[in-house]
């Protein structure tokens, strides 16, 4: 009876279990009962396991460059013609560096905040020259009747006297004239200071 009873328990599932391997020990002698092993081999986390990792973070200084524009001036130039412009300065741009402090979170970036800026290479202006120059055109001797009391050596009336200075000049005569006249002649009166062939201009 015993060894029937056994040979039932061998096969015999309690609650999802599977009885193998129990020994015991009945009249007829001893049989071999299964043992109870749980079937579901699904591993249990640890609580370790279930907390999620926090973000790596790190921070990193990081540049950019931007352009700084040049400006723009303008100087006389007697050596040009009136009103003419030139380049004498191309302009030239500079360049500014700006920093950055950058945060990121697991490479990617959740932080930015400007630290400062440097100028890297400065701005060159650029100059234009204006003409100032203006060329002096002697003006056409008006023909005249050389009077006696003119000196010969001018076209324009120069009186004949001891000296003659160009009227409101620093000369002290004392006789003056209004120029502009035209050297014709020798200069007895030094009129012609630049040596233009005109005088008292």
């Amino acid at each position: 009876m015993f060894i029937s009873v056994f040979s039932w328990l061998r096969s015999l599932s309690v609650v999802g279990r599977t009885v193998v391997g129990l020994t015991t020990l009945g009249v007829a002698g001893a049989v071999t009962l299964p043992s109870i092993q749980p079937t579901n081999t699904t591993p249990i986390k640890t609580e370790t396991e279930m907390v999620e990792a926090a973000p790596v973070v790190t921070n990193k200084i990081i540049t950019e460059t931007k352009e700084i524009p040049f400006d723009k001036k303008t100087e006389k130039d007697s050596n040009l013609t009136k009103d003419t412009r030139k380049i004498k300065i191309a302009g030239v741009p500079g360049i500014k560096t700006l920093y950055y402090s950058v945060t990121y979170a697991d490479g990617v970036e959740t932080k930015r905040e400007f630290t400062k800026e440097e100028i890297t290479t400065r701005p060159i202006d650029e100059i234009t020259a204006i003409g100032t120059y203006v060329e002096y055109v002697a003006p056409e001797p008006q023909p005249t009747t050389q009077s006696s009391n003119c000196d010969p050596n001018y076209s324009g009336c120069v009186p004949i006297a001891s000296d003659v200075d160009c009227a409101g000049g620093s000369g002290n005569g004392p006789a003056y004239v209004s120029g502009p006249v035209q050297v014709i002649g020798n200069d007895i009166y030094r009129l012609d200071r630049d040596g233009d062939g005109w005088g008292c201009e």
